[in-house]
């Protein structure tokens, strides 16, 4: 199943359950105790099922919905998903973390769970140019709230990163339009770069294209 519509399945299974749209040829379990969902979403991750976790968690939500073992559940998902590279996925277990269990005590570390998905599912730098942007933004501000935090030097390594693939990206669009006879657009990229706490002696480019590499 497309990843982009397992997000929207989770989040509209909802109504199915209750509009009575369930396939026929599926035999439903229902009327469980929080502890059985729970341990079939452990199970499920730990057989690397996350389709089936990821339909235990629909069951142990819509019947325990209030239940103490939701938060390390939802946090459990997000992991797993994490380390599935799923980080769509990822990300809503951690929104939904947020909105239904969230504390100041805890957001630091979903936070940074968030910003760590984000930033590793950047997969083309050209066709993910305003997610750099965002997570540079949402890099920052994290370094803001949270500037003694344990995550701040992977933080600050994230960021690094993105600045050096945003200017390398604003480098590589400069030389195209030098190469193309248009030096008013390439100078504006260049001036783009003239803000930016890195410069092109600080980076190495990578030998696989002047982007390509640089988050490996």
């Amino acid at each position: 199943m497309n990843l982009k519509n397992r997000v929207i399945l989770i989040g509209s299974t909802f109504i199915l359950l209750f509009t009575g749209c369930t396939e026929k040829e599926e035999v439903a379990e229902f009327n469980k105790p929080a502890e059985y969902w729970y341990q079939k979403i452990g199970d499920s991750i730990t057989r690397g099922n996350l389709d089936k976790a990821d339909a235990y968690y629909i069951s142990l939500k819509s019947e325990h919905m209030r239940s103490k073992l939701m938060p390390t559940a939802v946090m459990m998902l997000a992991t797993a998903h994490m380390n599935s590279e799923e980080y769509l996925l990822a990300n809503y277990y951690l929104d939904e973390h947020n909105k239904r269990f969230g504390e100041e005590s805890n957001f630091e570390y979903t936070m940074f769970m968030k910003l760590q998905a984000s930033f590793l599912g950047i997969k083309d730098v050209y066709k993910d140019q305003k997610l750099i942007i965002d997570n540079i933004s949402n890099a920052n501000r994290y370094l803001l709230h949270y500037p003694d935090s344990v995550y701040a030097p992977l933080v600050n390594t994230m960021l690094i990163r993105l600045q050096m693939s945003q200017y390398l990206l604003n480098e590589n669009i400069a030389a195209l339009y030098d190469r193309t006879d248009k030096p008013a657009a390439a100078k504006l990229y260049r001036e783009k770069n003239g803000d930016s706490v890195v410069e092109m002696s600080d980076i190495r480019p990578p030998k696989q294209g002047i982007v390509g590499k640089i988050f490996d």
